[in-house]
């Protein structure tokens, strides 16, 4: 059993069991075709569409979804989460980060944040050149940039502190 949502507006609860596929407890009885690794072809209710995988991220569970040129975001969340969700866990599986360490000797070249901003998981937060090639480092996780201790030409060392979050 998965728990979908679509946009961030649109839930579904769906189970599989076997060949069966249902949506909101309701069997689903679509003929759905694999062409290749990220298309689909579906026939349903006398429709037809072709979906193709956008982006898929296994850990975070979510995808994004383009069926007939229009392009959905799912999240999904199987029993396990929903588990740890009713017990108020869910929290605790969300990463704590700190600072940012340099992962290499390098030069900085620039600086993408400043400090108070606040950066999602993924964002740019600076350019370090290491052995003649740039290296964007980015956001491990959601947070507020406290200090920046490099600016644009600094040097560093592998494991120095470089911003604090």
């Amino acid at each position: 059993m998965y728990k979908i949502k679509v946009n961030n507006t649109h839930d579904f609860e769906v189970e599989r069991k076997g060949d069966t596929l249902s949506v909101n407890n309701d069997t689903v009885d679509a003929d759905i075709k694999q062409l290749n690794d990220l298309l689909y072809h579906v026939i349903n209710n006398n429709g037809s569409y072709n979906a193709e995988v956008v982006s898929f991220d296994p850990q975070a569970k979510t995808a994004e979804i383009k069926v007939n040129n229009n392009i959905y975001t799912l999240a999904a969340k199987d029993q396990f989460d929903v588990l740890l969700d009713k017990m108020g866990l869910s929290n605790l599986m969300t990463a704590r980060v700190s600072d940012i360490k340099a992962p290499m000797p390098g030069l900085v070249l620039k600086v993408l944040v400043e400090e108070g901003a606040e950066i999602k998981k993924g964002d740019n937060l600076f350019v370090l050149e290491a052995m003649k090639m740039e290296n964007i480092i980015k956001a491990p996780a959601d947070v507020t940039v406290k200090t920046i201790k490099i600016k644009p030409g600094d040097k560093v060392e592998k494991g120095q502190i470089l911003i604090v979050f």
